[in-house]
């Protein structure tokens, strides 16, 4: 892929008339290996003048209305509001915004990206959800915390941008251990592998967490950021590897 055009990924659902969101892809960027192309993180010991051609290059190709509001993620349930945050300053692993143009912002390598928006156009937010945040509950609290700020009775869609997929994330006893402390009925996401081994459905998880949450119309969970590997770049496949972005924001 050209630096003249990136290779992204955007919902198919019903909010494309309200709510802008991509998430990258490695291909189109600057950065070289094991970072290449498209690394958008500064926190990987890649050479920071890459990284900031490659936001650029986001940001001009996306033609964002301001600089995305990038977090310093830590695995947390952290939620805060976008709208006035400077980016890159902030420990949070999740953002909303009620203002058009404020570009929330997510970076991930197998962790995945959930988007979060109203029906009617008036918030969204985008959640880093990884099997911590996820067995922490950062998506019901976003959804408090989104729901809790609605002065509508508007409808919230969700959308799963690329995570590792259920065939090859292979996690530990522990870890399903934490979901059944949370809900006994998301075993289904689990699926014996090997002694004292599973394999998760990260997507499932969500799937099942947002129906308990009342959130019906839930979009996206096709890709898997480890077995395509020629399109992103995989921590649990490479250690040392860049992050793709999910961006959102109000149109």
């Amino acid at each position: 892929m050209s630096k003249s055009g990136l290779d992204l990924i955007r919902p198919v659902w019903p909010l494309q008339h309200s709510v802008e969101v991509v998430s990258t892809t490695r291909l189109g960027g600057f950065s070289t290996a094991p970072y290449n192309e498209l690394n958008l993180a500064l926190h990987v010991a890649d050479d920071i003048t890459s990284v900031g051609h490659n936001r650029a290059l986001l940001k001009q190709q996306l033609q964002l209305p301001q600089e995305p509001k990038w977090l310093q993620q830590v695995h947390a349930t952290t939620i805060v509001c976008a709208d006035n945050l400077v980016p890159d300053k902030t420990q949070a692993d999740a953002s909303y915004s009620q203002q058009a143009g404020t570009v929330c912002a997510i970076l991930s390598a197998d962790c995945m990206p959930v988007v979060l928006a109203a029906s009617d156009g008036s918030c969204v937010a985008l959640v880093h959800a990884g099997w911590r945040g996820l067995a922490a509950g950062i998506l019901q609290k976003a959804l408090t915390v989104i729901r809790s700020k609605q002065s509508t009775d508007a409808e919230f869609y969700a959308w799963l941008g690329p995570a590792i997929g259920p065939q090859v994330f292979e996690v530990g006893s522990e870890v399903r251990a934490a979901f059944m402390k949370q809900d006994t009925s998301l075993a289904c996401a689990f699926r014996e592998h090997r002694k004292q081994s599973y394999l998760c459905d990260l997507y499932l998880l969500a799937r099942r967490i947002l129906a308990a949450a009342d959130i019906s119309q839930v979009f996206g969970g096709e890709h898997c950021t480890y077995t395509e590997k020629d399109r992103f770049f995989s921590y649990r496949r490479e250690a040392i590897t860049g992050r793709i972005a999910t961006l959102a924001y109000l149109k």
